[in-house]
């Protein structure tokens, strides 16, 4: 919070409708679904490590070997303690859309509406669905979707950055140097929390926003 500055009436708004969003009764026809990316840079060994035994913890060289970046999607709906995660080469609109696609028409296949929140990446954006599926396509697929967006420089407010920060503390903050292995990781990971159903309280209320920021609102 420190780094506030001024908050516009553009950053009220998107603020006050995700607020409002996180604040409504959990309805599973209308799941609401938190969705960023985190890029991991794969980093081989050059030396085998020392694995860990009773009293010591594992080691391994300093020295490692660049093996190139990989991306990871990660969505998470909060209040059904349910995430998904996935592994591509890259983040580009095609990336997006099929990651998109594929909760829409799996995941949430039953769903009235899908709510999902997102920051404001050049990529995830309607524009992005219309140059990989056409207009018509589109159209008739985000019928079934609503954006809510984070306001620019609060990312704060889209709970998969929480999300994201657990699997980087739990599964792949250390040193991975393959892909095979990176999805390996965040599979072992997503199916452990989801059986587990682990959730995410959201306490930040409009009330605690006003009281606390609205010193920074300006017209």
């Amino acid at each position: 919070m420190w780094c506030i500055g001024r908050i516009t009436a553009e950053y009220r708004e998107r603020m006050y409708d995700l607020l409002g969003l996180y604040a409504k009764p959990y309805d599973p026809t209308e799941p609401v679904v938190c969705l960023d990316e985190k890029s991991k840079q794969l980093l081989e060994q050059t030396r085998r490590p020392i694995p860990a035994v009773p009293g010591q913890v594992a080691k391994e060289d300093y020295e490692y070997k660049r093996a190139g970046t990989r991306n990871i999607f990660v969505a998470v709906e909060p209040k059904a303690g349910h995430r998904e995660g996935e592994v591509t080469c890259r983040r580009t609109q095609p990336d997006f859309v099929a990651f998109v696609q594929y909760l829409a028409q799996e995941i949430y296949a039953q769903a009235r509406k899908i709510h999902l929140v997102l920051d404001n990446l050049n990529t995830h954006f309607r524009a992005s669905f219309e140059t990989v599926m056409g207009v018509e396509a589109a159209t008739v697929f985000l019928s079934r979707v609503e954006f809510h967006y984070t306001p620019k420089h609060a990312s704060w407010l889209n709970m998969a950055e929480i999300e994201i920060g657990i699997l980087d503390r739990q599964c792949i903050g250390g040193r991975i140097g393959n892909e095979a292995r990176l999805c390996s990781e965040v599979l072992a990971w997503e199916q452990q929390r989801n059986q587990e159903r682990r959730t995410i309280e959201w306490k930040f209320t409009r009330q605690d926003a006003d009281q606390k920021l609205s010193r920074h609102y300006v017209p």
